[in-house]
């Protein structure tokens, strides 16, 4: 399926979630004077202009980052790739994950991203030559991820990150993470979901923490965007966490708990 578009949701309360962790994982990871291999599997467009009719139609990113921004600590990487991200394309941007990769890595670093859908690749060809380029592919981000692992350098990241329009992801993407966490035993591999007030998410997280007991998951539990909306939350399953990913989640759940109380 080819119809899901990041635009309508940008900046909100998940994307806080996911990219305030991955901020910071990115931040350790580039401390060390080693090159890293970073892989997304569902990059969508890269960068997003929260001005757009679709992003203010939803209100979803005035509800997220709008809200949140100002909770994190100045020197926190989240925070300070907000500020070069509004100075480099304007106040109303917002990086999406392939762009903030692109933003806090370094020349000696590789970039894999993968995205099906027609109009967010060429999209995300635009920004990604703006940013500094990285290694494109136009295909099924699974599939991507399968020929490339282990990647070179073997030191590094993957994110997982679909729609889960396609329901069937649910089903196979513990089965996926087992064959890419064999062939890349180093790599730091999250993987991004919803929680669901159906509770659907709930079998593959199951399944996922009975597979890999020493894998570190977090929900950020958030209401829903509108009345009737299923998503209730925000999930991280993370394999091989770096030193410090507990307390890093700790605090971005403090800047959430920060929000709700006022």
């Amino acid at each position: 399926m080819l119809s899901y578009q990041h635009i309508y949701h940008a900046g909100n309360l998940a994307d806080v979630h996911k990219h305030a962790a991955l901020a910071w994982v990115l931040d350790y990871l580039t401390r060390k004077d080693k090159p890293l291999s970073y892989l997304e599997t569902h990059a969508g467009r890269g960068l997003y202009d929260l001005a757009a009719p679709e992003a203010v139609k939803t209100g979803e990113a005035e509800a997220g980052i709008a809200r949140l921004r100002a909770g994190f600590a100045a020197d926190h990487p989240y925070a300070t790739l907000q500020k070069k991200i509004a100075a480099k394309y304007g106040l109303q941007a917002y990086a999406g994950s392939p762009l903030l990769a692109a933003e806090l890595l370094r020349p000696m670093d590789n970039l894999h991203l993968a995205e099906l859908h027609p109009q967010e690749h060429e999209a995300l060809q635009a920004a990604m030559i703006q940013a500094g380029g990285a290694q494109l592919y136009r295909q099924d981000g699974f599939e991507m991820a399968q020929s490339i692992c282990p990647p070179d350098p073997r030191r590094g990241l993957m994110l997982i990150d679909p729609s889960y329009e396609v329901k069937a992801d649910y089903a196979r993407i513990p089965k996926i993470i087992g064959q890419l966490a064999r062939k890349w035993n180093v790599g730091i591999i999250i993987l991004w979901y919803p929680i669901l007030a159906n509770t659907a998410h709930q079998p593959m997280e199951t399944e996922l923490r009975q597979t890999f007991a020493d894998a570190m998951l977090h929900r950020q539990t958030f209401p829903p965007a509108r009345e009737g909306h299923g998503m209730i939350g925000s999930g991280l399953f993370i394999l091989n966490p770096p030193f410090g990913m507990e307390a890093a989640l700790a605090e971005i759940a403090a800047v959430f708990a920060k929000a709700k109380a006022h």
